[in-house]
């Protein structure tokens, strides 16, 4: 990775947990599904770690978001006023924690089953 100011290196490794959360991945799942081992994952987020432009790629194709966002150059939110996001978050907000947890497991494992993930559907 090209180096960056402490600010643009701090916005990318936040980038990288956000990704990483939001697609219900742990570090080690990461790092088994990209053939590294987990120290290297956290060494990324942290920011103590360089990412090559491969890497880069294949983090972006896992969390199923651009190199851009991940980068911090693109602020890529979705249209919260979109009738469909409106219901499922409504829905959502009656879940139990639990079931939440599960849900976004669900959606984790649909997410890296899909074709443009390499999964099998």
């Amino acid at each position: 990775m090209t180096e960056f100011d402490p600010g643009k290196r701090a916005q990318i490794t936040e980038r990288l947990k956000e990704a990483r959360k939001l697609a219900g991945l742990s570090q080690g799942q990461v790092a088994k599904m990209l053939g590294l081992h987990r120290p290297s994952i956290s060494e990324m987020e942290n920011g103590n770690r360089r990412i090559s432009a491969e890497e880069l790629l294949r983090l972006a194709e896992l969390f199923d978001v651009s190199i851009s966002w991940l980068l911090g150059e693109t602020a890529e939110t979705l249209d919260v006023e979109e009738p469909r996001l409106e219901l499922a978050a409504r829905e959502l907000s009656k879940l139990k924690p639990d079931d939440l947890g599960r849900l976004l497991k669900l959606l984790a494992a649909m997410r890296s089953n899909s074709p443009a993930n390499g999964g099998n559907r």
